[in-house]
């Protein structure tokens, strides 16, 4: 997260999700299945970053209890 405030979405680190779980879909895909006959799949698991830095640059001040849910705090 490079100059954002704050980021929530799939944890990056997640092998199970990402471009690994795309390839399988388009193999698939490819191998003849219909993509409305496949499974929606969302990650097992969500990321908060928050960075300390930007909004601090913008004014802003985070609240205690929204930074103790942050996966990562970034300073």
């Amino acid at each position: 997260m490079a100059g954002g405030l704050m980021a929530y979405g799939p944890n990056e680190s997640d092998p199970s999700w990402g471009w690994k779980r795309a390839a399988v879909y388009v193999d698939k895909i490819l191998k003849g299945a219909k993509p409305a006959d496949l499974p929606v799949e969302q990650p097992k698991k969500f990321e908060l970053v928050i960075n300390l830095k930007a909004a601090k640059q913008i004014g802003l001040t985070i609240p205690p209890n929204v930074l103790a849910r942050a996966d990562r705090v970034i300073k």
